[in-house]
């Protein structure tokens, strides 16, 4: 009897052991919300971004293509001067290589598994720390909570930095600056390649939705030269349109076929057009919903290379499409007919400051848009 017990006893110790080590496993490989303090996982970076916080940096993470645990500098660091460094980070294994205690560094892993929200609530407001660049606008404000208001109401800022009472020089003192970052994708490069047939998701392509419908206009075989202030990779005419809609200093565009260049341009005082065949210009659109007709076409001898999140065998390019639409985290795909092979791929589209840095008496923070429905704002 007590032979028997003392089996039964051990068995089960097996048992749990083995549970144990088994859900260890499924959780280091699933979702894992945890961020580590004082934990750095050196090595095997992808990207080297910015942020404000821990929790920002695991964002970015999250909406990397590639990226499967990070480590972030905080701004207390006194062994290392990269404060606010969001680095992103792979392995075949989906696991770090090294782990070694460092002060002031906190790390994590990508919460893709976990269901993310698209769309994360940034509520949080950094005292002493500016997030420089990407200005559009600037405008005076009685204290940050304006600023923050007026970055919030305005559909195209992402983020902001304000300048407190105690700011030196003096004359820049209450200065609200409104920012920007892509909250489309932004695909890194559209090449011609046959045998391939490439494509967007279907549940959407535009950050802001309007009640009115508008068509857009186009201007075929003419170009706007001159005033450029940004060129995109671009899949056709409309996709440019959508590109130059979504940002707020893009007063027309120009797009050339051939080299599936989206030409971005600011010139809010005259357009001078000269005909060109093979270039189509346009109009952005002004808070209203452009038709997305073109999101839904699907391109053939097109390419989409990189920012892959994961491939698969399937029947036909249909079958790929709907797989990206029904994907949150797809954004759009290529598909190699020869092979099979669908290819679901994204990019970042979250606010993130091009760089963070510390400066006494400015406040930064987020735009309180998508924390509305979360009763935050």
């Amino acid at each position: 009897m007590f032979t028997v017990f003392k089996t039964e006893k051990m068995g089960a110790r097996f048992i749990s052991v083995a549970l144990l080590c088994l859900c260890g496993l499924s959780f280091s490989q699933g979702c894992d919300h945890q961020r580590q303090e004082n934990l750095d996982f050196p090595g095997s970076d992808v990207a080297v971004l910015f942020s404000p916080d821990a929790e920002h940096c695991q964002y970015l993470c999250t909406q990397h293509p590639a990226c499967l645990f990070f480590s972030f500098i905080r701004p207390d660091c006194t062994v290392d001067n990269r404060h606010f460094h969001c680095f992103l980070k792979s392995t075949p294994s989906g696991q770090p290589t090294v782990q070694v205690t460092k002060q002031s560094i906190t790390s994590g892993f990508s919460l893709r598994s976990c269901h993310p929200d698209p769309k994360p609530c940034l509520s949080q407001v950094y005292q002493h720390v500016d997030f420089y660049g990407a200005d559009y606008r600037q405008l005076f404000t009685a204290d940050y909570e304006e600023c923050q208001r007026a970055c919030t109401h305005d559909p195209a800022c992402q983020f902001f930095t304000f300048l407190t009472d105690d700011f030196t020089p003096e004359k820049y003192r209450n200065k609200c600056h409104l920012k920007f970052s892509w909250p489309v994708p932004r695909i890194p490069t559209v090449i011609a390649k046959a045998g391939l047939v490439s494509g967007f998701s279907h549940s959407g392509q535009s950050h802001e939705h309007f009640s009115t419908d508008c068509e857009g206009k186009l201007f075929p075989n003419t170009d706007y030269p001159g005033h450029d202030i940004e060129v995109l990779p671009a899949s056709s005419p409309e996709h440019c349109q959508a590109l130059c809609s979504a940002h707020p200093l893009c007063t027309y565009f120009a797009y050339i076929r051939n080299s599936f260049r989206c030409y971005l341009k600011h010139n809010p005082h005259e357009m001078v057009a000269r005909a060109v065949a093979g270039i189509t210009s346009g109009l952005p659109a002004h808070f209203c919903q452009l038709d997305n007709k073109w999101v839904k076409r699907t391109l053939e001898g097109v390419d989409f290379p990189y920012s892959d999140i994961r491939s698969f065998l399937v029947g036909d390019v249909e079958a790929c499409q709907r797989t990206c639409t029904e994907d949150p985290n797809c954004q759009y795909y290529s598909y190699i007919t020869a092979h099979r092979r669908c290819y679901l791929k994204r990019v970042i589209t979250m606010p993130a400051p091009p760089k963070v840095t510390k400066l006494a008496n400015a406040v930064s923070g987020f735009s309180l848009r998508n924390c509305q429905y979360k009763q935050l704002f």
